[in-house]
């Protein structure tokens, strides 16, 4: 709220640096990297037009306001009449870019009234969302004052079309082109040093990457790790506050070593205190950020965290590596997660049970199921390039 409170004052002493920025929209961090691609492209064809992001969460903000490509970076007022009346007043933007699902009715009312161009990148509609309820459809002109939406997939699109909003194209979901450009940075110049995970998963044959874990999640992993000796595992915790760390060092004890500790040594160090022999650690854990994108290149089978809370997390920068994928229950609100299932490259899992048995699967076909993640991965790249060509083709 204080950074809000801040940002009309902010933009009115950089009033003189900034002339009519292009303002891209973002609620936190994942969404931002939806912008990303779009925001590289631009950079990079048309170097003279300049570029505002705002974030609503602080932990958007705070992960990103240091990033060079943005000529401002704001906390987005909280959205009422007045608020959207003067941001846009200091602003004076050429256009606006929401991403995802921010719809905030009086920032996209006062563009409209304004008659600056709007539009909704990466955004996909399901029957569920208020805009459909019987007590939220008089949101559904908020849709209608958009310019042109660029959706996910042709339900997005068909649905939106039974209420007579029809300025929308298919253009798929940019995360796919950011993932895919990861990848390929990662591949010319990794971003941190891969020499100890290299050194860790040496030799193994059965190599687990499991990211943005938490707690549920790390139960079964070392509840498999207890009866698969072979498997080496690298563990990517979600949260690295020190009570989920400590919570993990117990679970793993003795059998685990942190990335920070490995990198230094670079050698396999003794088990922790209380191992009565010497033995190789089975579980990595990776206790800096920054490292995830980087180290699914070293796994057989990612597993991705957060689907026995309140959703999976990012499984496609998993998928781009060309492995397969395994996460939990609720899933169901990620059309990507879908798209792997269909595609034959992942596996949901309720238990247990279905846990050991989709890691096996898995990891015993890890070059076949894996192609099919690649392939569907594939097959979703170019909404950047749609995007760019019809709003900012000169």
């Amino acid at each position: 709220m204080r950074g809000q409170k801040q940002t009309i004052s902010l933009l009115k002493s950089e009033i003189t640096q900034l002339q009519s920025p292009i303002w891209f929209h973002a609620a936190s961090v994942g969404e931002f990297e939806q912008a990303r691609p779009l925001i590289e492209r631009l950079r990079r064809e048309q170097p003279k037009r300049q570029i505002v992001v705002t974030f609503f969460s602080p932990s958007g903000y705070n992960a990103r306001k240091e990033y060079p490509l943005a000529d401002g970076i704001y906390y987005l007022p909280f959205a009422t009449r007045r608020n959207a009346k003067r941001f846009i007043a200091a602003l004076r933007p050429s256009m606006a870019i929401f991403v995802k699902y921010e719809f905030w009715p009086a920032y996209i009312r006062e563009l409209k009234n304004q008659n600056i161009p709007t539009y909704s990148i990466s955004s996909i509609f399901r029957p569920h969302q208020y805009f459909f309820r019987w007590w939220g459809k008089g949101q559904l002109r908020v849709l209608r004052a958009f310019t042109h939406l660029y959706v996910q997939d042709e339900a997005s699109r068909l649905l939106l079309a039974k209420y007579n909003i029809n300025q929308v194209s298919v253009a798929g979901d940019t995360r796919f082109d950011r993932v895919n450009e990861i990848l390929i940075a990662n591949s010319q110049k990794p971003s941190v040093d891969l020499r100890p995970i290299a050194d860790f998963v040496q030799g193994a044959e059965r190599v687990i990457v499991a990211g943005s874990t938490w707690p549920k999640d790390e139960k079964l992993l070392e509840q498999y790790l207890r009866q698969h000796y072979d498997i080496k595992l690298i563990l990517v915790p979600h949260e690295l506050n020190e009570d989920h760390l400590h919570y993990i060092f117990n679970l793993f004890k003795g059998r685990m070593i942190r990335y920070s500790a490995y990198a230094k040594s670079h050698l396999l160090p003794a088990v922790q205190e209380n191992a009565t022999e010497r033995c190789e650690p089975q579980v990595l854990l990776a206790d800096t950020i920054g490292l995830l994108s980087s180290i699914y290149r070293f796994a057989h089978t990612a597993y991705i965290g957060g689907g026995f809370g309140e959703g999976i997390h990012n499984t496609i920068e998993a998928a781009t590596y060309g492995i397969p994928v395994v996460f939990g229950p609720n899933y169901h609100h990620f059309r990507e997660a879908q798209g792997l299932i269909d595609a034959g490259a992942s596996k949901s899992i309720k238990n247990y049970r279905q846990f050991e048995a989709a890691l096996l699967t898995a990891l015993d076909n890890h070059t076949e199921i894996g192609a099919k993640a690649s392939a569907y991965v594939t097959s979703e790249l170019g909404a950047t390039e749609k995007i760019y060509n019809e709003i900012f083709s000169i």
